[in-house]
């Protein structure tokens, strides 16, 4: 039987000050060797929990605490992060905060020293997380010249260096690019197989970890709302939470098809056991590769067109900037035009250039070469929301009857109390929404918003909401470039994508053309079913649909013709086709 390297019972926190408990009365155990996804909405107590299991909760964060919590065989309530630091590793939501040391190999030694190591243990450790975690390249880089996807990773290597038998990871795949993270996962993964760490994985884009998952364990306002395998959690969130639900699991669940995949192979598989004439648990026959021209976006009809008025354009914009090592090219020859209205997504690897771009577009890199003209003023939101709090209430941030307008629209008026590094990730960035747009509600409204990493820490549903929200400013002219790694997020907000590489633009085109079809830079959907345009669940399960019905009309033959009678199955799906489009 395996080591419990967690006991937590009827474990409550509440934060100094706060109204209501973070944790309620939770019960957990964690075994060694499992991989835990802790999945749950923003601010329903996930980093708060890992917190505890590290012992930052209680003592560096203060508070109240009720109940018992043992981790490694110590009680955390008599031992805090310094005694638990040889058994927990710990990387938080803003790997910006966690880095300290000038350089990266120095980063990387430091806990070693910490701990004593001698010279040659500490080089073989070094070496063998940078090699694992592909920064071999970074290691002679201060950190102040890394990109925010590669100080995650960093910070994730300072973590994993000591070889801990506990790792805690709060979104540790925000800032990568749709390579990295996935690269991230399946090491976490053989981290977790080959070295029998325990790992304790908080995450929003599910569908990235969840078939790596022992466990998922979702909560829901402090509690533990479900404790189970990754296919009853999938269950559970189409029933009861559809927001945590992975996009293959809407396509399947609005197209009427059973059992819920975990994966896009599993979805896959299913959908070729189908098209081959077998008859799944939902009882359907797809007629072969689920292909040909997609369902039209309900925003097709509205591009911007060439001749719109240019809000934000740059012209064979080079920049150089400080590797530390020497000067390098980040952005080459960049020319790019953003319309009143339109809203795009800015992609591209981690490293790539985006934040300088925006950086740039925004005033706040100069140029070498080229030019940027943005005459109705250009809004930038940071990729490190901290970055903007400089007092200890929310309110103070953001005082008089704007601010509490600016904090409504971003539904944190309850927090007007709260101090802002207590709020979770996904909070806070919300908060630093409401800080830049403050006051740009009205006729201030600049010509250009520029969004770095905006969905960091932040629930799908908080997502739809900031994609609704990006929506209203293009709706009243503004343009709105969002630099991001998330790609379901891209395919719900964006009409247009700019995928950026080595600081050149790769390709720029419709959302539907540059989000399907590939490996990488493609959404769930479109990986499970291949070429044919559908980004969306919706856009899939209508496909799907459409696929069974075509089964269906021709089923419906002449007696004699040695073709059987049309699936019953097929008209119960007839009828239920409306709900595709919920």
């Amino acid at each position: 039987m395996a080591e419990q390297l967690v006991e937590m019972r009827a474990f409550s926190y509440r934060y100094p000050g706060a109204d209501r408990e973070a944790l309620r009365g939770v019960d957990l155990e964690l075994a060694a060797g499992e991989l835990v996804v802790l999945a749950g909405r923003s601010g329903s107590g996930k980093s708060t929990l890992l917190r505890a299991l590290c012992g930052l909760v209680p003592h560096y964060h203060g508070g109240d605490v009720t109940g018992t919590l043992s981790v490694c065989g110590l009680d955390v309530r008599e031992h805090g992060p310094a005694e638990l630091g040889g058994h927990v590793g710990f990387e938080g939501q803003d790997p910006e905060t966690q880095v300290v040391s000038t350089t990266v190999r120095g980063e990387l030694s430091l806990p070693l020293e910490l701990r004593g190591e001698p010279a040659a243990a500490r080089a073989r450790a070094i070496e063998e997380v940078a090699l694992a975690l592909g920064i071999g390249p970074l290691l002679d880089r201060t950190t102040d010249t890394l990109s925010g996807g590669e100080l995650q990773r960093v910070a994730l290597a300072a973590t994993l260096v000591l070889r801990p038998r506990l790792v805690l990871l709060d979104e540790p795949t925000s800032q990568l690019d749709p390579v990295a993270g996935d690269e991230l996962i399946g090491l976490i993964r053989r981290l977790n197989e080959e070295w029998g760490l325990a790992v304790v994985l908080a995450e929003h884009r599910l569908e990235r970890c969840l078939s790596a998952a022992d466990r998922v364990v979702a909560m829901h306002e402090g509690r533990i709302a479900i404790d189970g395998r990754p296919g009853p959690f999938l269950d559970w969130a189409l029933e009861s939470d559809p927001a945590l639900a992975t996009p293959g699991a809407r396509l399947f669940s609005l197209a009427g098809l059973r059992p819920i995949p975990t994966s896009v192979k599993a979805a896959r598989d299913q959908l070729a056991r189908a098209s081959d004439g077998s008859r799944g648990a939902g009882g359907y026959v797809l007629p072969g590769p689920v292909t040909g021209p997609s369902p039209a976006r309900p925003d097709a009809e509205r591009r911007i067109s060439p001749e719109l008025f240019t809000v934000l354009s740059t012209r064979d914009l080079w920049v150089e900037l400080d590797a530390g090592d020497a000067v390098r090219d980040v952005l080459r020859g960049v020319s790019l035009r953003i319309g009143a209205g339109e809203t795009v997504a800015l992609m591209g690897r981690n490293g790539a250039g985006k934040t300088t771009l925006l950086r740039a577009m925004a005033g706040l890199v100069e140029p070498v070469r080229g030019a940027v003209d943005a005459q109705r003023g250009c809004a930038l939101l940071p990729q490190a929301p901290a970055d903007l709090f400089v007092r200890e209430r929310v309110g103070e941030e953001l005082p008089g009857d704007e601010g509490l307008a600016a904090l409504r629209a971003v539904d944190l008026e309850w927090a007007i109390d709260a101090d802002p590094r207590d709020m979770s990730g996904g909070e806070r960035q919300r908060l630093a929404l409401a800080i830049v747009m403050a006051g740009r509600t009205g006729d201030g409204l600049p010509g250009a918003i520029c969004l770095d990493e905006p969905t960091r820490g932040m629930d799908p549903a908080r997502k739809r909401e900031l994609g609704e929200w990006i929506a209203a400013l293009a709706t009243r002219g503004a343009g709105v470039l969002v630099a991001t790694h998330d790609v379901e997020f891209a395919a719900r907000f964006a009409r247009r994508v700019v995928l950026l590489g080595d600081g050149d633009v790769l390709a720029d085109g419709a959302a539907d053309e540059v989000l399907s079809g590939g490996w990488y830079f493609a959404t769930e959907v479109a990986r499970i079913l291949g070429e044919g345009g559908a980004i969306t669940p919706e856009q899939g399960a209508e496909m799907l649909v459409r696929a069974t019905d075509e089964v269906a009309v021709d089923a419906e033959v002449p007696a004699g013709s040695g073709v059987g009678p049309r699936p019953a199955a097929a008209d119960a799906k007839r009828s239920s086709r409306g709900s595709c489009s919920t």
